[in-house]
């Protein structure tokens, strides 16, 4: 009998035993599992959303240009999109468990660094080391999940549990932070994974199984340098047309990063054993799921960042207050999550999915409208509530459906692509949303400064708010209230684009998904031949 810590698949006997005796009940000791595979999960989500309120705080301290405080925040969300597939790769070749040991041990000891980081240069380096260890974190979870339930229904259960803990954290991230930033230095927001990993790595090695998969190729390196180089630039690109417009160096880096895309693409296609296997994408149901999962998260991504400047730079709300009213309206991702598939059951998904993006659509609207003033708070919050309900909705629909029209042998591979859309979805957000708003807010703000400045206060306040709020003493009356109508400006340019975008993914949504039943089952043909 295999023993529960080496699952060993190799030998065909076994499968064909496993195939004809019904699948095994989970016992305490793989649900007990199941919850310490919840811990890196929240701890994942927090770390998502735990430093949109510490980076007024953080800006303070550290300094950081504005295009240095987006690469704080994005760079984490970059690098584990970047590296998911490569590590749910390797985590077949490895071993799921150890690879998720090592990847813990490692986010660990980054985040430590992190909390220390004496320049913004040094905490983006960091910021992306994390990156990089996260995404040994999520596939292995997941791919994890599957080896400890062999009954579908179970597993199900595992599965909406693991994206319930994960939209807690994400919930729970502007509150955890918040409340550390009330009583601590920013830094303390990233020592919470240490006593967290601490557990997870006493207790792995009894609860978890092992799993590595039985044919196993060798991991193909140019593979995985061509998707970064296809990756970085463009999101370089993209940052800096919203920034600077098309100038040679983005339009240039763009450029670099289609070269680079069609290399990938065609060694994909020739490898027997490819990083990514292109033939998904020839699904219908697949492509447009993806692309919903996608851009719906862009929208979200960069609200996040901008409401929760908003509630303490404008607003003029505490880290904790405003980490409180943030994680009230996250609430709202985990309500989508949970009722989005029982809703699916009796209407298509393609409808749901569609409703709720309409519903966001409204919630974006309502954004556009804000004050300068902390009146505006219910606005914030219930426009915000409305977006992450279209988030929590997409989340859980769009990867049941990506996932659910791939082939069972390649399921591993369609989990992987859904995680690697939604996070670097999250961080185009806050690239091109947050890039977007600071065009704005230098745009408006550009004759209003005054000429008798200090070099260092007239740069500080033409780069950003939490620049100006930094040098706020040194500034004339009513200079810092003018920033605020310049960044309220400018989230509301940002909130008009959402609003837009995700309206026409909504109507794509209907168009594209109608042929997808309420059970799940395509009633049409969903592949392009």
């Amino acid at each position: 009998m295999t023993s529960h810590n080496d699952i060993d698949f190799s030998h065909s006997s076994a499968a064909v035993e496993a195939i004809a005796s019904p699948p095994a009940k989970a016992g305490a000791r793989e649900w007990l599992g199941l919850a310490l595979l919840a811990l890196p999960t929240v701890l994942l989500g927090l770390d998502l959303t735990l430093m949109h309120l510490a980076l007024p705080a953080l800006a303070a301290d550290l300094q950081p240009t504005s295009t240095q405080a987006l690469w704080i925040m994005d760079a984490y969300g970059f690098m584990i999109a970047g590296f998911l597939i490569t590590m749910g790769t390797l985590g077949d070749r490895i071993g799921r468990r150890k690879l998720l040991m090592i990847g813990a041990a490692a986010f660990a000891a980054a985040s430590v660094i992190a909390a220390f980081s004496t320049s913004a240069v040094m905490l983006i380096a960091t910021r992306a080391a994390l990156g990089v260890a996260g995404a040994t974190l999520m596939p292995s979870t997941l791919a994890l999940i599957s080896t400890l339930f062999a009954d579908p229904g179970e597993r199900a259960v595992g599965f909406g549990i693991w994206a319930t803990m994960f939209g807690i954290g994400y919930a729970l991230g502007p509150v955890v932070g918040g409340v550390l930033l009330e009583h601590f230095w920013w830094g303390a927001a990233f020592l919470i994974a240490v006593p967290t990993v601490g557990l997870l790595l006493l207790l792995a090695p009894f609860l978890l199984p092992e799993y590595r998969a039985p044919n196993r190729g060798r991991l193909d390196l140019l593979s995985v340098a061509l998707s970064l180089a296809v990756m970085l630039p463009v999101i370089y690109g993209i940052k800096q047309i919203a920034k600077y417009g098309f100038a040679l160096d983005a339009i240039g880096a763009i450029v670099v990063a289609l070269i680079f895309g069609i290399l990938f693409v065609q060694r994909q296609r020739r490898l027997a054993d490819p990083l990514l296997d292109m033939t998904l994408f020839a699904n219908r149901t697949f492509s447009v799921a993806l692309i919903v999962l996608l851009f719906g998260l862009v929208a979200v991504g960069g609200t996040m960042l901008l409401v929760a400047q908003y509630l303490q730079l404008v607003a003029g709300y505490s880290p904790s207050v405003a980490g409180l009213w943030m994680g009230l309206a996250a609430l709202a991702m985990i309500a989508g999550g949970v009722a989005a598939p029982l809703i699916a059951r009796y209407v298509r998904p393609g409808f749901v999915v569609a409703g709720s993006l309409g519903l966001s659509v409204v919630g974006y609207l309502m954004l556009t409208q804000l004050g300068n003033d902390a009146s505006g708070v219910a606005i914030v919050v219930a426009g915000l509530a409305l977006a992450y309900l279209g988030n929590g909705t997409i989340a859980a629909l769009g990867t049941d459906l990506v996932v659910g029209s791939a082939p069972p042998e390649k399921a591993g591979s369609a989990s992987a692509m859904t995680e690697t859309v939604q996070d670097l979805g999250v961080s185009l957000g806050i690239a091109v949303l947050g890039s977007l708003a600071t065009a704005v807010y230098r745009q408006t703000l550009l004759d209003r400064i005054p000429d008798d400045l200090t070099d260092e206060a007239r740069k500080a306040v033409s780069d950003s708010l939490w620049g100006a709020s930094s040098v706020a003493t040194e500034l004339p009356d009513g200079l810092i209230e003018e920033a605020q109508a310049a960044f309220t400006a400018g989230f509301n340019g940002a909130a008009i684009f959402s609003a837009v975008s995700v309206a026409i993914l909504a109507i794509i949504t209907i168009v594209a998904l109608r042929h997808v039943g309420s059970s799940g089952n395509t009633i049409e043909d969903a592949t392009d031949d």
